[in-house]
């Protein structure tokens, strides 16, 4: 590291050569790839900005000139010429940053990004700040090509023309989003590199900004001289650069969707050090899907935002090519396309991440709740996490559960999972969400009387009640147990629908029972705990909720706030017992 030891601030790159600047490229790849390949990580987006990020704070002068990073999971190098190489040098420190910019961590960081399309509107809001307090400096917005197909994003491009100042969009074009590209704007963008920039077909200059272009983003030089062109322009410009998503990494070359993100791999060969081996949730949505479009004729559709990997789907798509629908970086037209399908007499499956689905609340609330149109989601992610504040995996159920004429179902087994989504899949009334568990597989024979919306006793005790939504019933089993010792016999439940009160089995609890604890993996603020005590609010029942709190967990480990939230087996039992002493 003979350059990198030298590097303690971006303006300890303005003396360096172009021989020592390639050098300096060369010695981040490698700790960057030595660090991901332990801890897991951004692999290729992070690998393919190397150059354009140290052409950057070469020419420019951070924090005076400002960078925006949209989703900011490619930051890795910034950060490293930004006082924090120690993060990458030291294993000792592999955990002292987050895998995304962090005002917290540094004053060239300005916001906690981890969703795509928001660096334009937020370096518009920026660039109208310093003109209004007749501030100097450059402010420059970094988006990938796949995060383009934002909404966000364009309304960003829409406003960025009518500036009259500086504003450097830099589009960082590899061709990919998480997996592939997707939608006709990349169309253009295609047609743009292949012409070098010259096409008339361009977007950008469509919308009124001036543009330019760069064949090749890894190369230094050529950053270099397309920052130094630009610095202190005054007014907005689109600098279009090409490069490689994974560049100077085969593997992530090869399989640039797989190391998009990667858990821990060997860095020769890139193998998974620690495969995920046996049956996942995710076979039982397949076999669902293949069994209800070939067998039951079900006239269903496969719908993603540019998550595919997540539920394997292309296994889907590629059997199904015509009915699979992966309509990019684009939540809000995941759910309103979706939307219009099943208006037509089609039953389509969307299938999506917790977190990202927030982004599409207002689609869900109107285009569906209102309408009441039979769209099923599938929702995967529910759980207690830490790592960084923008990735929280609580909020889900107090988002859906809470919209008028939208069922949320957390299923507890395959045998629920299938069955709920068959359910769903036939039935007339309205969207439904089913929250997929986000413990391992759990099998169970379906109870004769299955009823999605009637909660299911496993174990009829008296005195206390242990309700466990969704991936935390295999924890009231366990509470269950271990109250034996104490002399209690509890009942467990699971609820299977969390968004409508099974009233007519809590009334019937309060004839032998005085205590009803729910357990949620979600934050217990607008949650299913919170429904239950409400419902006994004027009754002599008493009622504990255990859940998370209500924040955004960032450096906590997942097992500190696991008891944190007291929902250790060990822990609930204790706040049982010391209720009913």
């Amino acid at each position: 590291m003979n350059i990198l030891n030298k590097i303690n601030q971006p303006a300890d790159l303005k003396p360096l050569s172009l021989t020592e600047l390639t050098e300096l490229a060369t010695e981040i790849r490698h700790v960057l790839l030595t660090k991901v390949s332990q801890t897991g990580g951004h692999v290729g987006p992070n690998l393919g900005v190397v150059e354009l990020t140290i052409a950057f704070h070469t020419v420019f002068n951070s924090p005076i000139d400002k960078v925006v990073w949209d989703v900011s999971h490619q930051a890795y190098t910034h950060k490293i010429l930004t006082g924090r190489k120690e993060a990458w040098l030291d294993p000792a420190h592999y955990d002292d940053v987050s895998g995304y910019t962090s005002p917290e961590e540094s004053p060239h960081d300005y916001f906690n990004i981890g969703h795509t399309s928001t660096s334009i509107a937020l370096a518009t809001g920026m660039a109208s700040a310093r003109d209004l307090q007749n501030k100097s400096g450059n402010v420059m917005a970094v988006i990938g090509d796949g995060s383009l197909s934002g909404g966000l994003a364009l309304e960003g491009l829409n406003i960025a023309a009518t500036l009259h100042s500086n504003l450097i969009i830099l589009v960082n074009d590899n061709g990919m989003a998480i997996a592939e590209d997707h939608g006709g704007l990349y169309r253009n963008l295609k047609e743009l590199r292949d012409t070098q920039g010259q096409s008339e077909n361009n977007l950008f200059k469509a919308m009124g900004l001036d543009y330019r272009y760069v064949d090749n983003g890894n190369d230094l030089a050529s950053m270099l001289a397309a920052f130094k062109a630009i610095k202190d322009i005054d007014h907005p410009v689109v600098l279009h650069v090409h490069t490689e998503k994974g560049h100077g990494y085969a593997p992530a070359i090869e399989n640039k969707e797989a190391f998009h993100w990667h858990v821990p791999f060997d860095l020769k060969t890139g193998t998974t050090l620690h495969p995920a081996t046996g049956e996942s949730y995710n076979d039982t949505i397949h076999s669902v899907l293949e069994d209800e479009l070939t067998t039951q004729h079900t006239p269903l559709t496969a719908i993603t935002a540019a998550i595919p990997g997540g539920y394997d789907l292309k296994r889907f798509g590629n059997r199904h090519p015509n009915r699979y629908f992966d309509v990019g970086i684009a939540e809000q037209e995941s759910i309103t396309f979706a939307a219009g399908q099943a208006q037509q007499g089609l039953r389509p499956i969307v299938f999506h991440s917790g977190t990202f689905l927030q982004r599409a609340y207002d689609q869900l609330s109107h285009d569906l709740g209102i309408n009441q149109l039979p769209v099923t989601i599938m929702v995967s992610g529910g759980r207690i996490s830490a790592g960084d504040p923008t990735h929280q995996g609580i909020f889900d159920i107090a988002m859906l559960s809470n919209i008028p004429n939208l069922t949320y179902l957390a299923p507890t087994t395959k045998e629920e999972l299938a069955a709920m989504m068959r359910w769903s899949l036939h039935q007339p009334t309205g969207p439904v969400a089913i929250r997929v568990p986000s413990n391992g597989v759990h099998s169970a024979p379906l109870a004769p009387d299955f009823d999605v919306h009637q909660m299911h006793t496993l174990h009829a005790g008296k005195d206390v009640a242990i309700i466990g939504v969704g991936s935390l019933l295999p924890l009231a089993e366990q509470v269950q147990q271990q109250l034996l010792n104490h002399q209690v016999d509890a009942t467990v439940i699971d609820p299977r629908d969390i968004s409508e009160l099974d009233t007519a089995t809590l009334n019937r609890l309060n004839e032998t029972h005085k205590l009803v604890v729910t357990l949620e993996e979600a934050s217990l603020s607008g949650g299913f705990g919170e429904k239950v005590s409400r419902h006994y609010g004027d009754t002599a029942m008493h009622v504990i909720n255990l859940g998370a709190a209500k924040r955004f967990n960032d450096h906590e480990t997942t097992a500190a706030l696991w008891h944190e939230f007291k929902l250790t087996p060990e822990q609930v039992v204790t706040e049982i017992t010391t209720h009913l002493n």
